[in-house]
């Protein structure tokens, strides 16, 4: 191979491209290729915090269930103690019912007995009355012996 002013030529020509290249074509390239970088570093961060992101929602989200679970658990065992408590606030009440009218009418009972007892009373009066009147074969006055009377009864 010769050395020739071609060579020279052709060398000169590809130091100056190459010195324009690296001076003016070089720093766009590496500008691009950085603000590219920039971009994808930031895109990943930006994936990793949501991924973080998820996990703190789906921990958040485990945190709210387990909550509104204890919540309605409390909520049924409320309610159920509640049904519970009406229930024997319905028996206690219905067995007061019952005591009440049972006792009411055992007061009924007593009092018709008394009646019965004073209308028997009476009657047997009456009847010993109309028995002496006949016996002694005249009318006894009831209202001069009233006193006779009145013990008689009470004695029956």
């Amino acid at each position: 191979m010769d050395f020739n002013l071609t060579l020279i030529g052709q060398s000169l020509a590809m130091l100056l491209f190459v010195w324009f290249c690296m001076k003016y074509v070089w720093p766009l390239i590496m500008g691009a290729i950085e603000q590219r970088q920039t971009e994808i570093a930031n895109g990943l961060a930006a994936a990793e915090q949501g991924q973080s992101s998820l996990t703190n929602a789906k921990v958040e989200a485990d945190k709210i269930l387990a909550a509104a679970r204890d919540q309605a658990r409390g909520i049924v065992d409320q309610a159920s103690s509640r049904a519970t408590g009406i229930v024997e606030q319905g028996k206690a009440d219905g067995e007061a019912a019952r005591k009440n009218q049972l006792e009411a009418a055992r007061t009924e009972i007593e009092v018709e007995i008394n009646r019965a007892r004073e209308d028997l009373r009476g009657q047997v009066a009456k009847i010993a009355v109309a028995g002496a009147a006949k016996v002694l074969g005249r009318e006894i006055d009831a209202n001069a012996h009233r006193d006779l009377l009145g013990k008689l009864a009470s004695e029956l």
